[in-house]
């Protein structure tokens, strides 16, 4: 919860989701859990509102913020979901993506690139759809008795929240439907060709809307019923919301956020620029249903935060996140260690999926706090190789970089990301920019009105700045080596059985 006039945070919850590994490549998460930790955040986040005496009656808009990609397919008639939800960095569309390849003139995956802005690839949900209508009776039945619906979660929460199956809002917001690859970025409608053919049936799509409007009222559960009719009007990808929530309002300006995978936009303007450099073009918002829409250039990497969590919960040599830090910190390097962690494929700029993790460089002195260290560099690198990127497409080289999301707590990390890019990193003091986005976008709408986005009107926010402290030289001969570690990680998996019927 914010404060609509200053834009500080008042009060917040946090739960941690479950992700599922039913099989080797496959991630997924319940949305009847996901349901539930929005509402008990909401209860939870209210009950320390009070505790400060702050009246909940106050609370005048809600907006929502979501992992973008992520598929949910539901029965409208009963509110169940008819399968866990796939997840966005889930690979079991591989070999739909190969199908799908072979349709294509030239199996050019680009194919859809000046329609959607995306490439194809496992990434996005409409290779998600296709598997599950594909693969899941329950699904296939639901569509043809015209029972299902597909969402990616903000629509899932945006429909749950505001009634369900006694009249929930079917919608989702420009920046979300523009990751679907079922999208048209310029008409800002479905694409009725492209939902051709991935063989979609439009009818199961949700209504796109802007970001910024009244969408519907809170079916409230509070025990209180406090938010019971607050209108719901903001809904934003996260990685739109932290660049609203970061102020990146003019051309050219970008943000870094550090999450499980990590996501650089640049705003692009009004006018969508499409990279020749492995690039995704996207939507970055649009703050109301007359105003203009704004594109951004986004890098993906699939995995940043989540290489912390393997350190922790695959191979043990930390206990928590905050201690990969420490164990960084006592070594300073990673005496020539480098860790690509492609756990799934390599993202942008290389759009490989046969990619997978490799640690190379080891000798016998390497040890856990060199692996640590090596992890939080590869972070870096990653970022470093889409930034290249998007100083090559837009022409402009960024002299800053503003930075948010969960691991930016991590001071080494944060040093070290200045380092490599050599440019100052910019973090602000509060790291929730994504919910901040959500929240100004909700309290902006028509019809609510309580927040300015005025660049004049926005109060300046206070920033930690990294500085470059080590010679660029040295910081290209450690990215030049990271490079060679990424070539040596590519082609390792084919979705093809060996044909000798032996295992490879």
């Amino acid at each position: 919860v914010f404060n609509a006039k200053t834009a500080e945070l008042l009060s917040h919850h946090q739960v941690e989701i479950q992700q599922k590994f039913p099989k080797e490549g496959w991630v997924e998460q319940d949305p009847k859990e996901i349901l539930k930790s929005v509402h008990e955040c909401v209860e939870k986040t209210c009950e320390k509102l009070q505790q400060l005496n702050i009246d909940i009656s106050n609370i005048k808009a809600i907006g929502v913020s979501n992992q973008r990609e992520t598929t949910v397919v539901w029965d409208k008639t009963t509110g169940e979901p008819l399968y866990n939800a796939i997840v966005w960095l889930d690979l079991r569309t591989q070999s739909t993506v190969e199908q799908l390849l072979k349709r294509i003139p030239g199996q050019n995956k680009a194919f859809f690139k000046f329609r959607t802005g995306l490439p194809l690839s496992t990434y996005f949900s409409a290779v998600k759809i296709r598997w599950l209508l594909d693969n899941v009776e329950e699904i296939k039945q639901a569509v043809a008795d015209g029972r299902a619906m597909f969402g990616t979660i903000d629509s899932w929460l945006i429909w749950s929240l505001t009634g369900g199956k006694n009249g929930g809002i079917h919608c989702t917001d420009v920046t979300n439907a523009s990751r679907t690859m079922l999208f048209n970025i310029h008409s800002l409608e479905w694409d009725p060709e492209v939902c051709q053919f991935f063989d979609i049936p439009m009818e199961v799509l949700p209504k796109v809307r802007s970001s910024s409007e009244i969408y519907g009222l809170m079916v409230c559960f509070l025990k209180s019923g406090a938010l019971t009719g607050v209108p719901i009007s903001g809904c934003l990808g996260d990685q739109s919301a932290a660049l609203v929530g970061q102020m990146c309002f003019q051309d050219g300006q970008a943000k870094n956020t550090y999450g499980t995978g990590c996501f650089l936009l640049c705003n692009t303007g009004q006018k969508p620029v499409f990279s020749e450099h492995g690039l995704l073009t996207t939507i970055a918002y649009k703050l109301g249903r007359d105003k203009p829409v704004c594109y951004a250039l986004e890098g993906s990497v699939a995995i940043a935060g989540a290489v912390v969590r393997w350190l922790r919960d695959n191979l043990g040599i930390i206990k928590s996140t905050q201690e990969v830090e420490k164990l960084a910190a006592e070594v300073g390097t990673s005496y020539g260690c480098y860790f690509v962690p492609a756990f799934s494929g390599l993202y942008a700029p290389y759009w490989e999926p046969s990619a997978r993790g490799i640690i190379c460089g080891l000798t016998q002195f390497t040890n856990k706090n060199h692996i640590a260290f090596a992890a939080l560099e590869a972070v870096c690198f990653q970022t470093r190789e889409i930034l290249d990127a998007i100083n090559k497409d837009c022409g402009i080289p960024l002299n800053q970089l503003q930075v948010d999301g969960g691991m930016t707590n991590n001071k080494v990390l944060m040093q070290l990301q200045s380092d490599i890019l050599c440019i100052p990193v910019v973090k602000p003091s509060m790291p929730e920019t994504t919910a901040l986005g959500a929240a100004m976008a909700a309290g902006a709408a028509e019809g609510v009105g309580i927040w300015s986005l005025n660049p004049g009107d926005l109060t300046a926010v206070t920033c930690e700045r990294f500085e470059p402290q080590i010679n660029p030289e040295e910081s290209e001969f450690r990215y030049e080596r990271w490079k060679k570690a990424v070539v040596k990680s590519m082609g390792w998996e084919t979705s093809q059985p060996p044909s000798n019927g032996k295992s490879e």
